[in-house]
């Protein structure tokens, strides 16, 4: 709807003052702004100073034709993305808009003569209409611009971490000075289980594990998330809490695992990577439970589980009863709780005599006797080979 003639007589005689309005804004208005004032004096001069008088202007122009599209919002979106890589806080940049605004707001006023209240109000109603359209083309190109930008810096941020954990970063990478891991270090291995909510769920998931990774160690953790598992290091002083693998179940509502491994330096974190991943690997073949596991906690089942030229003849005899998941599991439990039938019945919801039974056909047809320490040894080995045959590789990250 056209504005009145009195209105946009009133709006006429502010043009000539656009040039001081948009000075005013930039170099005395805005300094109230928390934040403005540290900002330099060529960016208030020349980009601030020349997109207010671009608002001005713009909204004289619709003056003049109200039906006039704002789709020309190029110059805001240009200058909100640039703040954005800038650094400019959100909130300091839609104050200006919304100061300038005010500002312009108050000219109309000052300029309005006894009896152009209607003509005003009209100008007023203009000017809020256009205000909040352009309000949002700044908010929307700053968050998207924002969003971008910090996608880049993680995905940068990943391939660094990923190339110190896998080897491939240079000595003396900057990185390293602002990850603090320039000497000693400690990397985890995680087995963060799976989302059966989709790819979101998953990525909710790891956000989650990053943020309890963050508050457990004190600092920025560079950690490689992926789906069910993770890589991390943070530097030798930042010892796991004992409740590490507690806090990360609790964000995640599954059970984890994690092993943590020292490394005397940069060169040696990709080897302490491998070896915390085949520590989670043989806890979860030997059936401990989820929880924070050092070398220390599996030395001798992590020594059986090399593989050597008598490997396979290990792995083979548990091959009659490969068959049979139930008796393995049976076999693998009665491990893990020391050779106790009573505490593996009540954790695999059996009776004892059920347990029994199990581990006698194991015995008849591997012909390994349990009831020996030496067969309890070739128990454990021939599981823990089996597992290193079936466990299919990830490049340098082996699933656990």
């Amino acid at each position: 709807m056209p504005l009145s003639a009195a209105a946009r007589a009133l709006a006429l005689r502010c043009e000539p003052r656009v040039n001081e309005l948009a000075r005013r804004m930039s170099r005395e208005s805005f300094e109230a702004l928390p934040g403005y004032a540290e900002l330099p004096d060529d960016l208030k001069d020349l980009e601030i100073a020349a997109t207010a008088r671009h608002g001005i202007r713009l909204f004289l122009r619709r003056v003049g034709d109200p039906d006039l599209s704002l789709a020309d919002l190029r110059l805001f979106r240009e200058r909100a993305a640039q703040r954005a890589e800038e650094g400019m806080p959100l909130h300091l940049l839609l104050r200006t808009h919304s100061l300038g605004a005010y500002v312009l707001w108050r000219a109309l006023r000052e300029t309005a003569r006894p009896g152009e209240e209607a003509a005003l109000v009209e100008l007023v109603d203009l000017l809020l209409e256009s205000h909040h359209r352009v309000v949002g083309a700044v908010a929307e190109t700053y968050v998207d611009e924002r969003t971008a930008l910090e996608a880049d810096s993680r995905a940068q941020r990943r391939s660094l971490v990923r190339g110190l954990l896998d080897g491939v970063l240079k000595p003396g990478h900057i990185l390293l000075d602002e990850l603090r891991l320039e000497g000693p270090a400690l990397v985890l291995a995680l087995d963060l289980g799976v989302s059966a909510e989709g790819p979101v769920g998953e990525r909710r998931r790891q956000r989650r594990a990053q943020t309890a990774l963050d508050h457990a160690f004190g600092t920025e953790v560079a950690a490689l998330l992926d789906t069910g598992l993770g890589r991390a290091v943070v530097p030798k002083e930042c010892e796991p809490p004992d409740d590490l693998a507690q806090r990360l179940s609790k964000a995640l509502g599954t059970p984890v695992r994690v092993a943590h491994v020292p490394a005397a330096g940069p060169a040696d974190i990709p080897e302490a990577a491998r070896t915390a991943t085949e520590i989670l690997r043989v806890t979860r073949a030997c059936g401990l439970p989820p929880g924070l596991h050092r070398l220390e906690d599996v030395l001798l089942e992590f020594h059986l589980s090399r593989p050597d030229p008598s490997s396979h003849k290990i792995a083979a005899l548990l091959d009659p009863v490969a068959e049979r998941p139930e008796l393995l599991e049976t076999l693998r439990t009665h491990l893990a709780h020391q050779q106790d039938r009573r505490a593996t019945a009540t954790a695999l919801g059996l009776h004892p005599n059920t347990v029994d039974n199990r581990l006698a056909k194991i015995g008849e047809q591997s012909g390994i006797d349990l009831s020996s320490p030496r067969g309890a040894a070739l128990a454990i080995a021939a599981l823990l080979l089996r597992d290193t045959q079936d466990t299919p590789s990830y490049g340098p990250y082996v699933r656990p």
